[in-house]
């Protein structure tokens, strides 16, 4: 066994196996942003990458974005796991949001639906959104929106996203691919989604494991056409 010094390593915010990840958290404004009017849904799934979610979750609610929230039960399991994190709500998912002045305005943009409602208001195509963002995404739950299974909410959303022709993005985490992999992921490109793995660039030299989730959680919210102010910019 070869010894590792960790303190070669540049990153200096890496989690032990007893103390989560602490995902960097944006400062509330003084005054609450005022609702922007667009809304989005947030997948969060089995794949690892629970700090990406939660980050992705801090930006749209920091923005004034009404986010609707699904999470499967294996997403429960990671965000358990990775982030020690016991419930979905604004105060386990973002508590600086919750212990906010104005909390109240946040948890209102904050709406989480269980994953076996296949009856709740994003199940439907009236339902106006301007997108939905599955993140970390795992093959399975791939594989379901690809062959049009709609057994749960989170997969059943995401069909609806494909037939209205909205804005779709789909986080996969899991890596090597086998070819099903790649065919559910050529078949849900020629149905309209955006196949977006979560692979951070290095060009901008991180210097922590949080500058990697602010990679992935900014492309996202590229993607989505969201404003953000995370430093993820190439400028040469």
């Amino acid at each position: 066994m070869i010894a590792t010094n960790l303190s070669l390593c540049p990153f200096s915010t890496i989690p032990s196996p007893t103390m989560p990840l602490a995902v960097r958290q944006s400062t509330p404004p003084t005054d609450p942003p005022r609702p922007t009017g667009k809304r989005f849904i947030v997948g969060i799934t089995g794949a690892s990458g629970a700090a990406y979610a939660i980050r992705l979750l801090d930006q749209l609610l920091v923005n004034g974005h009404e986010t609707h929230l699904v999470v499967t039960d294996f997403g429960k399991r990671l965000l358990k796991d990775e982030l020690n994190l016991s419930s979905i709500t604004l105060d386990s998912l973002c508590p600086h949001l919750a212990a906010d002045p104005h909390s109240e305005h946040y948890k209102s943009l904050l709406i989480v639906h269980p994953n076996k409602d296949v009856g709740a208001v994003i199940a439907t195509g009236s339902f106006l959104c301007d997108g939905m963002v599955i993140l970390p995404c795992s093959s399975t739950s791939m594989g379901a929106i690809a062959t049009g299974s709609g057994s749960n909410l989170l997969t059943r959303a995401a069909a609806v996203t494909l037939k209205e022709r909205r804005r779709l993005i789909v986080c996969h985490r899991e890596t090597p691919l086998n070819l099903i992999d790649i065919e559910n992921m050529r078949t849900l490109t020629l149905a309209g989604a955006i196949i977006a793995p979560t692979n951070p660039g290095l060009y901008l030299n991180p210097e922590s494991i949080n500058d990697l989730i602010d990679f992935i959680a900014g492309k996202a919210l590229d993607l989505l056409a969201v404003e953000h102010e995370l430093d993820t910019r190439w400028t040469g």
